[in-house]
């Protein structure tokens, strides 16, 4: 048998606080099971979880792997206005008058993300 992805895990400096803000990106959860101050920090989600550790260096250069979001329920924008008022950070704006295009952003520790067009802006 094959090997599955159990988590992608996340270095950070505060692995709670960074599993929180990931947590309401996803509309998830953390596990029932990690507290504030705890060294690690599972966000509970289909398929593989994201687990946030603590670790003592800081993020110094650009991420070599990033999430790439698809809203399910609201548009690219809808979702980027919703990711900025949790706290994200815009990096780089790549929408294009035609509707396509994707945008880029940083959670609460500078690790970059993307939000890219929903299903149904996609059927357009």
């Amino acid at each position: 048998m094959s090997s599955l992805v159990r988590h992608v895990t996340i270095d950070s400096s505060d692995a709670y606080a960074l599993a929180t803000f990931w947590a309401a990106v996803l509309d998830s959860r953390v596990s029932d099971e990690d507290r504030p101050g705890d060294e690690e920090a599972l966000v509970e989600t289909p398929g593989a979880g994201v687990l946030f550790v603590t670790v003592p260096e800081g993020k110094t250069v650009k991420n070599r792997v990033h999430f790439d979001l698809q809203p399910q329920d609201r548009t690219r924008d809808e979702e980027v206005e919703r990711l900025i008022a949790l706290g994200a950070t815009l990096v780089e704006d790549h929408r294009r008058p035609d509707g396509k295009g994707w945008v880029t952003l940083a959670d609460p520790e500078g690790n970059e993300f993307c939000v890219e067009r929903s299903a149904a802006e996609r059927e357009k």
